[in-house]
């Protein structure tokens, strides 16, 4: 079933019957990940994304504003009453499994061994598993064990 904040068919998909490729045309550049990472981590202030990020403020802007027309997030007067912040919505809050998928990626491949870096943790301040996808009956699913069916009209 379509989420009420999907996008409508445009002319310029990279690849207009491609699930990964719409997706990444809506958040598949670096910048627009790290404001979705940096909201699930707390940030909702303008400054408390830049200061995280490091991003310029005109590339800010510009992300803020594309991924609040896209429906990944909402803009909502802060408890304060004097500025605007930048909450998930539930199709922001969809993308934790990417951003957590991604973090694992990176843990693996991305730092040399016993090189530091920062751990994701639950609740009760326990690392998270690994996230493993798998088939209805506990299969553990790849690329070696799945393939894409393309759909006709």
């Amino acid at each position: 079933m379509p989420r009420a904040t999907a996008p409508a068919a445009q002319p310029d998909w990279t690849d207009p019957d491609c699930p990964v490729a719409r997706a990444l045309d809506l958040v598949g550049d670096r910048w627009s990940l790290l404001v979705v990472r940096d909201a699930m981590d707390g940030a909702r202030a303008f400054t408390e994304f830049q200061r995280r990020t490091g991003i310029a403020r005109n590339i800010l802007t510009e992300r803020l504003r594309r991924l609040t027309a896209h429906g990944v997030l909402t803009q909502r007067t802060a408890p304060s009453g004097r500025r605007q912040e930048y909450v998930l919505t539930d199709a922001g809050r969809d993308l934790f499994s990417v951003v957590l998928t991604l973090r694992q990626w990176g843990e693996r491949h991305a730092f040399a061994p016993g090189e530091e870096h920062s751990v994701l943790v639950d609740a009760h301040g326990a690392p998270v598993p690994e996230l493993v996808p798998s088939a209805p009956d506990g299969t553990p699913l790849g690329p070696d064990t799945t393939h894409v069916v393309k759909r006709t009209a």
